[in-house]
């Protein structure tokens, strides 16, 4: 196998039906997702790597085009979100490329919170954990 393809889509399928219910009632939704153990560090393929490999999977899952910006929280992330207009989809950064995201640090929860109107944790599997982007951005 290689190191960009996506060999065990469970994960993407479990956030199907909660984000096809947000984009059936108009809204849009933002994704944001840990991927590895990159420890703060820009990884750009492999395990602990960029989430580029996930995009056209969830293209296919979702019934949508899937934008992906190369951050989770900036300038980018946030003219992006701006941009979003009824049904679309937009993909975040790894959020472990921060350091602070395993040490739910303020500054990134803010970052990530200041992106949209509304949090909605579908990761039952990460739900436990005081990070960033799932206990400090809530």
């Amino acid at each position: 196998e290689d190191d960009v393809t996506v060999t065990d889509d469970t994960r993407l399928r479990a956030i199907v039906p909660t984000a096809k219910f947000l984009l059936e009632k108009g809204a849009n939704v933002i994704l944001c997702s840990h991927f590895g153990r990159p420890k703060g560090e820009v990884i750009e393929t492999g395990k602990n790597g960029r989430l580029d490999p996930v995009v056209e999977p969830l293209k296919a899952l979702l019934g949508v085009d899937v934008h992906k910006v190369s951050d989770c929280v900036g300038p980018e992330a946030e003219e992006a979100a701006s941009h979003l207009t009824k049904g679309q989809v937009l993909l975040l950064e790894n959020t472990r490329f921060h350091a602070g995201e395993t040490k739910n640090d303020p500054e990134l929860a803010a970052g990530l919170g200041k992106l949209a109107d509304y949090f909605v944790m579908d990761a039952f599997g990460t739900a436990h954990r005081a990070h960033s982007s799932t206990a400090g951005v809530a």
